[in-house]
């Protein structure tokens, strides 16, 4: 479900591939003002609809002079609302307005320190000099006819350009990142200032909205969710009932891969303090068969998808009257599945949700959550009132634990993982600083070592322990746990979980290394 945005001003963003482009947009509704991403190549006349207040033209990784460069309907420029071009996004239209773009004598990446001119709307309030982040290796040699510089730095006589006449602004580095200095302000002047945009954008408001236009979505029809007791389908679940009731249908797949207890968790949590319709499928067996002898990552994970769509199918036929399927697709899975930029890519690892359901289900998606990010998703969670503990979990894989378990997934091996991983959950949740972590859990190695324990020989698994903090999973840092932690972790698992002897912790980063090991 695509909800309309028409009560809220709205910022657009064009994406040309920038890894930043998705900051933007988070960036603005920081300040309390809508944004989106759209595609690149998307007509003036589609904006002209429903018209932004100003348009944002992204970074990207192209150079515009490239054949088959990302470019713009020229009409864009005409609309008569301010545009801000950020490094791609400043040459293109430089390029498109009558200005020329030249590579670089030599590439601008990182930390710069720029001077501004004075009188410039965007720096208002801001010093002469300050940081920021530079990534860009073509620069615009001429300016079109105009505009006027507003910044320069050491390699880059044109930093910052403007036509305010126009209305036209545009920058060569990138704001929305951290290591730029005063970036939130920059945004502010060019969201407040030159856009003339209100901050009317909040979670409550979009609540309300929301619950009603499900009310009008759904009207007296039945809904079914996979509810797999994460942030996302969970917030979704909590929505949908406030707008139809009992008319929701959950059905949580309880596939053996799931943390120590989940099911009973998940039922606790949606049926007894919640009071939804929940309705649990006890399926492990059926997956382990399935799994029986498989060792190739991908396959695993092709294999439990497949198994969960089956479930979940066979489950969701026993509501004969419902019309719709619940979904806790987000902003960033819609972004990713639209860009016009994606090419040809090796798959690092296939995902699966509730979709490629057989063609008897024929449901209409109801998808509440894909205008927000995953931080929006919590604090609409928290809105609603729902508890602090379900909506600051952390992460867990569609696969579960058949991804952390490497090589063949066993029944015995799950319960090993599931005791080792259950007593890392238990230590570090009692770090200060556990709400900031991204992810930490443990993984069983198909590797067997000699251990002493009293006066016996041992020979048993090996336990990995992998933390990492991240922002959106994109990138992630190995974890610095106290020393103390790991200590108690490692103590506690070889002492107390049969089976393993030996504990390592995992201090890689991503990329090059991804979060999960499978």
């Amino acid at each position: 479900m695509a909800t309309d945005h028409s009560k809220f001003q709205r910022i657009v963003i064009l994406d040309y591939g920038s890894q930043y482009t998705q900051l933007i947009a988070r960036r603005i509704r920081e300040q309390q003002v809508f944004s989106e991403i759209i595609r690149f190549d998307t007509p003036a006349a589609k904006l002209r609809e429903n018209l932004p207040q100003g348009i944002i033209l992204s970074g990207g990784p192209n150079s515009v002079f490239e054949e088959g460069a990302p470019g713009i309907d020229p009409e864009i420029f005409n609309l008569g609302v301010p545009v801000l071009g950020v490094c791609y996004g400043m040459q293109l239209m430089s390029q498109q307005l009558g200005g020329a773009v030249e590579p670089g004598t030599e590439r601008e990446y990182g930390k710069t320190e720029m001077t501004t001119v004075p009188g410039n709307e965007l720096f208002a309030g801001l010093p002469e000099k300050f940081i920021v982040w530079m990534s860009h290796g073509d620069r615009v040699s001429k300016i079109p006819e105009g505009f006027q510089v507003s910044a320069t730095s050491g390699n880059c006589p044109y930093a910052a350009i403007r036509n305010e006449g126009k209305r036209f602004y545009a920058i060569q580095f990138h704001p929305e990142v951290v290591h730029t200095q005063h970036g939130n302000q920059i945004l502010g002047n060019f969201l407040f200032k030159i856009c003339g945009c209100k901050a009317d954008w909040k979670l409550s408001s979009w609540i309300e909205e929301t619950v009603e236009k499900l009310k009008e979505q759904v009207g007296d029809e039945e809904v079914v969710l996979g509810l797999s007791g994460g942030v996302d389908s969970s917030v979704v679940a909590v929505l949908l009932h406030k707008a139809i009731g009992k008319r929701l249908h959950c059905i949580f797949v309880d596939n053996g891969l799931l943390r120590y207890d989940e099911d009973k968790q998940v039922e606790e949590m949606f049926r007894s303090k919640l009071d939804l319709d929940l309705h649990i499928a006890h399926a492990a067996q059926r997956f382990y068969t399935a799994l029986k002898g498989v060792s190739d990552p991908e396959q695993k994970r092709k294999i439990i998808g497949r198994e969960f769509i089956n479930v979940f199918a066979e489950e969701a036929r026993k509501f004969k009257s419902a019309k719709f399927l619940g979904q806790g697709t987000i902003y960033p899975d819609v972004i990713e599945s639209s860009s016009a930029l994606k090419g040809p890519s090796q798959t690092i690892k296939s995902h699966h949700n509730v979709g490629g359901l057989p063609p008897d289900l024929k449901f209409e998606l109801v998808e509440p959550l894909r205008d927000l990010f995953k931080d929006e998703v919590r604090a609409v969670g928290r809105v609603l009132g729902m508890d602090s503990e379900l909506l600051d979990r952390q992460p867990f894989p569609g696969p579960g634990l058949g991804v952390r378990i490497l090589g063949e997934v066993t029944e015995a091996k799950v319960k090993l993982l599931q005791q080792a991983d259950l007593r890392v959950q238990e230590e570090v949740k009692k770090l200060p600083e556990y709400k900031t972590i991204w992810q930490t859990f443990a993984v069983l190695l198909p590797v067997k070592s000699v251990g002493v324990m009293g006066d016996q020989r041992t020979y048993e698994y090996t336990c990995a322990i992998r933390s990492v903090n991240s922002i959106d999973a994109m990138t992630a840092d190995w974890t610095h746990l106290p020393y103390e932690t790991l200590a108690t972790m490692s103590n506690r698992i070889i002492n107390e979980v049969r089976g393993i002897n030996r504990v390592v912790y995992d201090i890689s980063s991503k990329p090059p290394a991804t979060i999960e090991w499978e």
